[in-house]
C-alpha cells in the first residue's frame, strides 16, 4: 500500500511532466520559464501534497488501496488535465495497456466480442478465421463459465481477461445457447487474434469499391492500400470514415501518400514558438488514380478528418455527410512508471494543406457537451468562418471539422429502433429462429418472421408499440434481422454487407460518384497545369 506521500509525489511527478511540456523546459529547454513560474510550480505541487494529506488523513472513511487510487488517477490527474483541453489524458496502467492493444492491430486470445447484459456475458460475435470462430461459438451464446470458473457477476472486461492469454495456451469455454439442453463446452487455444482496422471491402457496385475504416491502427495504412489495391478495374471508390475516431498520425499520412501525387502537403501541426512539422506524399499514387467519394459524420475525427482534409483540399475526394467532429489537438504521449502508465498531453493543432484549423472552439464548454451535444460546433452558415481555397480554387471551411461538399442528412432513429437495440433484441432473437434451422443466401425476411419478431419483442423483451410505429420501422427491423441471421450462419462479414447495401446514407453518397469523377478530372488538370508551369520556369 502506498502513504499519502509516496501517492501525492507521485501526481507531483505528472504534474511536473505535464508543466514542463507546456512550459518548453524537456528536452534540453530547461531555463526557459522564468524563476516566478518554477517558485508558483513549487508552491502548486507543495499545496497538493498538503491537500491530499489532510483528505487521505482526514476523510469520513478511509481512503487506501483502489479508492486511494482512483483519487488520484481518476480524479485528481483527469481534473487537472480536464482544465487543458478536452483531450489530454492520463492512462492507468488498465487503461494504457487497452490503448496499446487497441494501436498495435492484434492481441492473443480466442478472437470474439463480448457484452455485459443484467450480470451475464453473451457473445456479440466471433471474428472470422479465430479460434472460436472455427470452433462454433455463436452471436447469442452465453458465456456461462471460462475455465469452469462461473461468470456470472463479472464485467465484460474481466470476461475477457479470462479468455486472453498466451499464444498456444488452452482455455475452456462453456456456453448456454438458445435451443440446446445442456451448456455446451468448447475447448479453444489461444493464438495471435488480428483485429483489421478495415472490417469490410468489396465491390458494392460494379467498378465501385467500398472499404470501411473503424480507426487507425498501426495496421490501418497497409489495410486500405492493399483494399484500394484489391480491386481490379478500379472505376470509383467509397471511403467509408464514419464513426471513425481517429488513431494514429502515422497511418492518415500512409493512406493518404497512397492516394495523392508525390509531394502533395498531407497535413502540417504546429506547437508553440516556431515548432512545426509537415508531412508530404512521398511516394504517391504512381498516376493510378479514379473517383473518390469520402463519406463521414459528426463523430469522424483526428486522423480521419486528417485525411479528409487533406483529400478535400487537394480536389482528390468529394467529401460527403455530416460536418466532423473537430478534433485537430495532437497528443504526444509520455511514458510513465517504466512504460506502465502514460500522459498523453497535448502538444500541437493540425492543420489541413490549405491552412485549415481542424480544431473546433472549446471555450467554456464542459467535457459533456464538447463530446454529446457538440456545444461550441460552428454553424455551417456562421460569417465568420476560416475560408481557404482547395488547388482548384473551391471555397472549403475551417475552424470546426471538416465541412462535407455535398450535405447527406442522417436519418433519426425512432424510439422503438432505439429501445430494440438497446434490449439487443435482435441479437437475443436470431439463435432462437436458428435453433432448429438454417438459412441460404436467398433468405429473406418475411410476414411470418416479422409475426414471430412482433410476439418476441412484447412476450420477452417487454416492448410496447404499436403497429403504426412498428410499421415506421419496418425496413430497419427486418434489415437487421437479416443482418443478426446471416451473421451466425455465414460471419460477421456477410451480416454487416447486409447492413451496408440497404444503408440509405451510404446510397446516397454512392449517387454522387459522378460529381466525385468530375473533381478528380479537374485536379488532374491543374496538376498538368502546374508540371507544365514547373517545366517552363527559367
Amino acid at each position: 500500500m502506498k502513504s499519502s506521500a509516496q501517492r501525492a509525489f507521485f501526481f507531483s511527478m505528472v504534474f511536473l511532466t505535464a508543466c514542463a511540456v507546456l512550459g518548453g523546459v524537456m528536452q534540453g529547454r530547461v531555463g526557459a520559464q522564468s524563476s516566478q513560474d518554477e517558485s508558483q510550480l513549487r508552491d502548486n505541487l507543495k499545496s497538493f501534497t498538503n491537500v491530499y494529506a489532510i483528505v487521505e488523513q482526514n476523510y469520513a472513511e478511509p481512503i487506501a488501496g483502489d479508492k486511494a487510487d482512483e483519487a488520484i488517477y481518476d480524479g485528481a490527474i483527469p481534473g487537472m488535465l480536464r482544465v487543458l483541453d478536452p483531450h489530454s489524458n492520463f492512462y492507468d496502467p488498465k487503461a494504457y495497456s487497452k490503448m496499446r492493444e487497441d494501436q498495435r492491430g492484434h492481441y492473443y486470445g480466442v478472437g470474439m466480442t463480448i457484452q455485459q447484459q443484467s450480470g451475464k456475458t453473451f457473445v456479440v460475435y466471433p471474428f472470422e478465421g479465430t479460434p472460436s470462430f472455427r470452433a462454433g461459438i455463436h452471436p447469442g451464446d452465453q458465456i456461462s463459465a471460462v475455465d469452469g470458473k462461473t461468470t456470472d457477476g463479472l464485467t465484460s472486461d474481466q470476461v475477457a481477461k479470462m479468455l486472453k492469454g498466451p499464444r498456444g495456451t488452452h482455455v475452456t469455454v462453456e456456453t448456454i445457447r438458445e435451443g440446446q439442453p445442456k451448456p455446451l463446452q468448447f475447448d479453444l487455444i489461444r493464438d495471435e487474434i488480428p483485429h483489421p482496422s478495415v472490417d469490410l471491402v468489396y465491390e458494392i457496385r460494379p467498378g465501385v469499391g467500398y472499404v470501411h475504416l473503424t480507426q487507425f491502427t498501426e495496421t490501418s495504412g497497409r489495410e486500405v492500400n492493399d483494399a484500394v489495391d484489391s480491386f481490379s478495374n478500379l472505376k470509383g471508390l467509397v471511403l467509408d470514415l464514419r464513426g471513425n475516431p481517429g488513431g494514429l498520425l502515422s497511418q492518415a499520412v500512409d493512406i493518404c501518400d497512397h492516394l495523392l501525387t508525390k509531394g502533395q502537403e498531407i497535413v502540417s501541426q504546429r506547437g508553440r514558438g516556431n515548432q512545426s512539422q509537415e508531412y508530404w506524399a512521398t511516394h504517391g499514387n504512381s498516376g493510378k488514380t479514379f473517383p473518390i467519394v469520402v463519406l463521414v459524420d459528426r463523430n469522424t475525427a483526428s486522423a480521419a478528418e486528417i485525411v479528409s482534409g487533406a483529400l478535400q483540399d487537394h480536389d482528390r475526394a468529394l467529401i460527403v455527410g455530416e460536418t466532423t467532429f473537430g478534433k485537430g489537438l495532437v497528443q504526444t504521449v509520455f511514458d510513465l512508471q517504466n512504460h506502465s502508465m502514460a500522459l498523453a498531453l497535448t502538444t500541437y493543432h493540425y492543420y489541413t494543406p490549405s491552412g485549415r484549423l481542424i480544431q473546433r472552439d472549446y471555450s467554456g464548454v464542459s467535457l459533456y457537451d464538447y463530446y454529446y451535444n457538440r456545444a461550441g460546433a460552428m454553424p455551417s452558415n456562421a460569417t465568420n468562418r476560416e475560408v481557404k481555397l482547395t488547388d482548384d480554387g473551391r471555397t472549403v471551411y475551417g475552424g470546426g471539422g471538416i465541412t462535407p461538399d455535398e450535405k447527406i442528412e442522417i436519418p433519426k432513429s425512432t424510439k422503438l429502433e432505439d429501445e430494440i437495440y438497446i434490449k439487443s433484441a435482435y441479437m437475443h432473437f436470431a439463435p432462437r429462429f436458428l435453433a432448429f434451422k438454417t438459412v441460404d443466401k436467398n433468405f429473406v425476411v418475411d410476414d411470418a418472421v416479422m409475426k414471430d419478431f412482433k410476439e418476441y419483442l412484447r412476450n420477452d423483451r417487454k416492448i410496447n408499440f404499436t403497429d403504426e410505429e412498428f410499421k415506421q420501422a419496418e425496413d430497419y427491423i427486418k434489415t437487421s434481422l437479416k443482418s443478426e441471421i446471416f451473421t451466425i450462419q455465414f460471419g460477421q462479414k456477410t451480416g454487416l454487407r447486409v447492413l451496408r447495401d440497404w444503408d440509405p446514407v451510404l446510397q446516397k453518397a454512392l449517387s454522387f460518384m459522378p460529381e466525385a469523377e468530375e473533381l478528380e478530372q479537374k485536379a488532374h488538370k491543374v496538376q498538368l497545369q502546374k508540371a507544365q508551369a514547373r517545366n517552363e520556369a527559367p
